[in-house]
């Protein structure tokens, strides 16, 4: 059957919203199978199968795809956006030298009545003003209240409610990015994109990867440019961006798995076990330590800190009871990351313990590196223009994929609108050889990835009754 705008590329492979292009064939509908020597073997046999979860993945997962990477791209404009908003805040102008930071913090704990310290970061610039982090009461879960403060004369410049490190507008952007702002219950969708993602460019590049072609092909899915007309021409610029953009989709999925609300507490049991946890810094004092009660202040805290080689963006943290120590860690999160800490004893500003970010488990590393790179974190402007066109790329997957699809459909004269999927069938002709261990391993998968392995579940379980229900049909007639 061909469409009304390319009866030529009508029996092509059916379209993929992510990834990129398989090879052009024509579907024996009683079989599946390419008729036109595009496949042989075993290869000829997976790929209808491959093909057919590729394209129902794209087809009702796209959404979820395309609402993660438009966040996402919106989330990547969020350092100016700080920059701008909260300018007032944020900078100061240089006079004189600043006054003790024990003034600064006063100040700012004044300013948030009833609340109770949380961290400290005294400026990292000359132009930069002092954080004072306060818990307080009514704020909503992982939320504090910051007070910046001027350190040139220990005022206060104002305070603002505050997600982490975040002022309200990337706090904001932020969870519209991993929440749609609907709680737990919207986790999930950041969830299922995250859980999807792999799979669809995976089955993309494996699609292109098993397709037979010329050199001149080849260029020409790499560099589209002159790439025909119609379904044709699409269907090149899908096969080039996602070939361009797949280590970036890979990336992207993978630390996104890792702070995500199923997968990420499966993945930090199995990090855990393997040991690659994240290390803290010890905050036990050493047995006969000065007497309780006794705190040499922040000031003498925050130069036992320096003397023991932290620098730049320091936060403090005061003990959390009697007994333990203060922490002062390094918050560069820029290439290359200065994440070293220390402990220091109150009573009488000794560094009792130390760790330093190269002792950390080479898991740990990879993470905190992959989750700052994935925040436009860890090369600063150039992160955030890499992580845009990302999104951008996405995007534009996803809209060609769609476009492919409709362009797919059968003739006007035949009615019906939507496009046409891959033949049906096609797992049932995969060997037990390939069938059993595609089962085991989506098993696995599914139960570390509950939102992949639900989802595929739904895909089989609706597939088979479509099928059963037009058999019966068939009988019928």
């Amino acid at each position: 059957m061909t469409t009304n705008q390319e009866p030529a590329e009508a029996t092509e492979a059916s379209p993929k919203p992510v990834g990129v292009p398989a090879p052009r064939e024509t579907a024996d509908s009683s079989r599946g199978a390419p008729l036109d020597g595009s496949g042989s073997g075993m290869w000829s046999r997976i790929r209808p199968a491959l093909l057919r979860l590729h394209f129902y993945a794209g087809v009702l997962i796209g959404p979820f795809l395309l609402v993660t990477a438009f966040t996402g791209l919106l989330y990547t404009t969020a350092p100016q956006v700080e920059s701008v908003m909260y300018r007032h805040e944020l900078t100061v102008t240089p006079h004189g030298t600043a006054v003790p930071l024990a003034r600064q913090v006063a100040a700012g704990v004044h300013a948030v009545p009833g609340g109770t310290l949380v961290s400290v970061t005294p400026a990292p610039g000359r132009s930069d003003s002092t954080r004072v982090v306060m818990s307080a009461p009514g704020l909503p879960e992982g939320y504090s209240k910051t007070a910046f403060v001027n350190p040139y004369d220990g005022k206060v410049l104002g305070t603002l409610q505050t997600y982490g490190e975040w002022l309200p507008a990337r706090a904001w952007l932020d969870g519209l990015h991993r929440t749609l702002h609907l709680g737990d219950v919207g986790r999930n969708y950041s969830e299922i994109a995250a859980s999807w993602l792999w799979v669809e460019v995976l089955g993309g590049l494996a699609l292109w990867l098993g397709a037979p072609r010329t050199r001149r092909r080849l260029r020409r899915t790499l560099l589209p440019g002159d790439a025909g007309r119609g379904r044709r021409r699409v269907l090149s610029w899908h096969g080039a961006v996602g070939l361009w953009a797949a280590i970036g989709f890979l990336g992207l999925s993978a630390t996104g798995l890792t702070w995500s609300a199923h997968a990420g507490t499966s993945i930090g049991a199995i990090q855990d076990q393997i040991g690659g946890s994240t290390p803290s810094v010890a905050t036990g004092l050493p047995s006969g330590s000065a007497a309780a009660g006794r705190d040499v202040g922040i000031e003498a805290v925050t130069r036992s800190a320096r003397d023991a080689g932290l620098h730049g963006k320091l936060v403090i943290t005061p003990p959390e009871k009697p007994g333990t120590a203060w922490v002062v860690k390094e918050n560069t999160r820029s290439w290359p990351e200065h994440q070293d800490s220390v402990a220091v004893d109150p009573a009488t500003g000794a560094v009792v313990s130390k760790l330093r970010f190269a002792d950390y488990p080479l898991l740990a590393k990879l993470t905190r590196w992959g989750i700052d790179a994935h925040m436009g974190l860890l090369f600063g402007l150039a992160n955030q223009i890499v992580l845009a066109l990302l999104a951008l790329s996405l995007i534009t997957l996803l809209v060609l994929g769609y476009r492919m699809w409709w362009l797919r459909r059968p003739t006007r004269a035949q009615r019906p609108a939507m496009g046409r999927p891959p033949a049906r069938g096609a797992w049932r002709r995969l060997p037990g050889r390939v069938l059993a261990p595609i089962v085991v391993v989506a098993a696995v998968l599914g139960y570390y990835l509950p939102l992949f392995g639900l989802p595929l579940l739904a895909f089989l379980l609706v597939d088979l009754a479509v099928g059963a229900l037009r058999r019966r049909g068939a009988v019928a007639r």
